[in-house]
């Protein structure tokens, strides 16, 4: 079912954070054979940054709270690689951002997600997020 590593992207997180999403159960079920098959997982500090703001909106403290928690250990245990969006990075972002003239409606968090993608050699985003099929650097969505 899988095959190589894999970006969750905000959309994915929120869809696994957020039990009324109605993608939690697909999402869920794809992150829970990620882990059992030992996939590497990626996100990034500016996913992160967006995920922990709209989790707080949409669950209880406790729920958010709890989820984010998790997040952190699976990161802890090297289950997620949070990749960090460095200067070098942002950098190269916003030239793809320049070079994109006619995608002007890509955020600047998707762009930096597509040079972690890119610099860590990763095809597969968990996200609904069309974007990242549409700039020519050979991505696909999942589940």
């Amino acid at each position: 079912m899988v095959s190589g590593p894999v970006f969750i992207d905000t959309w994915g997180w929120i869809a696994l954070g957020h039990r009324k999403d109605p993608r939690h159960d697909e999402a869920a079920q794809y992150y829970r054979t990620l882990r059992s098959e030992g996939e590497r997982v990626y996100t990034s500090d500016y996913v992160l940054d967006e995920v922990i703001t709209l989790i707080f909106r949409r669950e209880s403290f406790d729920e958010a709270t709890r989820f984010v928690n998790g997040i952190i250990a699976a990161a802890r245990m090297g289950y997620i690689s949070v990749e960090r969006i460095t200067p070098e990075r942002f950098a190269a972002a916003w030239d793809l951002r320049v070079r994109l003239k006619d995608k002007v409606r890509i955020s600047f968090t998707d762009l930096t997600s597509m040079i972690v993608m890119r610099d860590c050699k990763v095809k597969h985003v968990l996200t609904e997020d069309r974007h990242f099929t549409q700039v020519g650097l050979g991505f696909q969505l999942v589940p």
